[in-house]
């Protein structure tokens, strides 16, 4: 069914008036900033924004304005906006995951470390005590007393 000219305008019109408003962030509940949403909002059958339809040039004129938002920082959609920002959050929390772990693997091996110099520190003590025991120029000093909680010397 062929349109008018005056019905071509009036759709014209009532498209670029939908892609103002999707631009501007007004998006409607369930839709999203995209040709679909454009095609319900201005009340045109969707397949007149692609190849050598009627209104393909507005469909590339709407293409180009988002990108042009998007280049330029801002999402229109508020739904896309989340997702890019839970997109850097979730980056970010990985990032600084793998940092945690890292520090995690260090700390491990300082530890096992230390308990291995702690250990070869025990055996050496218990070395030398051997070796000042079987010296017979060597004079133990007494145990000192040790006395319980409650009773009285």
């Amino acid at each position: 069914m062929r349109i008018t000219a005056a019905q071509r305008t009036e759709n014209e019109n009532r498209i670029r008036a939908a892609i103002d408003r999707l631009l501007r962030g007004e998006i409607p509940p369930g839709g999203t900033c995209d040709i679909k949403t454009l095609a319900r909002e201005a009340a045109v059958d969707r397949t007149a924004f692609y190849g050598t339809r009627p209104y393909a040039h507005l469909r590339e004129e709407f293409e180009r304005r988002l990108q042009n938002l998007q280049e330029a920082g801002q999402i229109p959609d508020p739904r896309a906006a989340q997702i890019e920002r839970l997109k850097a959050e979730i980056a970010a929390l990985k990032e600084r995951l793998s940092r945690a772990e890292d520090v995690i693997e260090e700390l491990g091996e300082f530890r096992s470390q230390a308990l291995a110099r702690l250990a070869a520190q025990h055996e050496e003590i218990l070395h030398l005590r051997g070796s000042a025991a079987a010296a017979s120029r060597v004079t133990r000093l007494p145990m000192p007393r040790t006395t319980t909680i409650g009773s009285c010397s």
